[in-house]
């Protein structure tokens, strides 16, 4: 990794929602070295600063994809980036999914809103080797169906189950309505033989790892994608602080063993 931005050039610009665009990224020159599923780089808009961001795509040829939010300055510098433009980026950073520790097991991919960005990579790799595990279960949510984000890549998806659910329907929706953990209910996984890789909004993390903990998936098996202020992500600044872990360095993704208490105090 380095502590450097390096120059990468939009090569692709995708519109997911109203405020939430994918970048395309192919380095310009030398790239970083490669990323797993469920690391982030801090992404550099030039003239407005850097952001952590996970990777949504991981390519062979050492192209990243990017998904983000316009939520403040610099988000909204990234998501205004045209195809041709230059941003920086520096990483890879933290850990990653792991997915290899699910081989022979049901696999439960949980996402909520922008979540599922994480998670994709993780399920494009689950699913191109498929007799690697039992069975893969994708479970996406959402605030209405204008905020989905990946429905119509998910409703493709060659797992044993997909479902897709809602908050707030519109008039033309006819899918689920209701909380993802709902969606539990229908997906096909046996608790004791799992294993659950979780990303969304905080509340709805802890609602799902403890529904899936409380139907009896190893609470070391609910592994879940945790954010904080992350400054430096090197571990040295400690804005990132979460207990006795910098998520830039331990995190994000940990088991929800580890998390659980953890995120039982609301951050300050």
């Amino acid at each position: 990794m380095t502590a450097v931005p390096v120059p990468h050039r939009v090569v692709a610009r995708r519109r997911e929602t109203a405020d939430t665009v994918t970048l395309r990224l192919a380095p310009v020159g030398e790239g970083l070295a490669p990323f797993a599923p469920g690391q982030f780089a801090m992404v550099h808009c030039f003239g407005r600063g850097e952001i952590p961001v996970s990777v949504s795509s991981v390519q062979a040829t050492g192209g990243l994809a990017h998904t983000v939010r316009a939520v403040g300055a610099v988000s909204a510098g990234l998501c205004a980036a045209r195809q041709g433009d230059v941003v920086g980026l520096r990483g890879p950073y933290g850990t990653a999914w792991e997915l290899e520790r699910a081989r022979g097991a049901d696999v439960l991919v949980v996402a909520g809103g922008i979540g599922f960005a994480p998670l994709r990579p993780l399920i494009l790799l689950a699913l191109a080797e498929p007799a690697a595990y039992r069975r893969i279960n994708v479970l996406l949510g959402a605030r209405t169906p204008r905020d989905l984000l990946g429905g119509h890549e998910v409703a493709r998806l060659p797992a044993t189950y997909t479902g897709v659910t809602v908050d707030r329907p519109g008039a033309d929706w006819s899918g689920h309505v209701g909380l993802v953990t709902r969606l539990l209910d229908e997906a096909l996984f046996d608790p004791s033989g799992s294993w659950a890789f979780v990303c969304g909004p905080e509340p709805m993390i802890r609602a799902t790892a403890r529904d899936l903990a409380g139907r009896g998936v190893p609470r070391e098996r609910i592994r879940v994608s945790l954010e904080r202020n992350m400054r430096c992500a090197t571990g040295h600044c400690g804005h990132c602080q979460l207990g006795p872990l910098l998520l830039c360095r331990d995190g994000p993704v940990v088991g929800w063993d580890r998390a659980e208490d953890l995120l039982s105090v609301r951050e300050l």
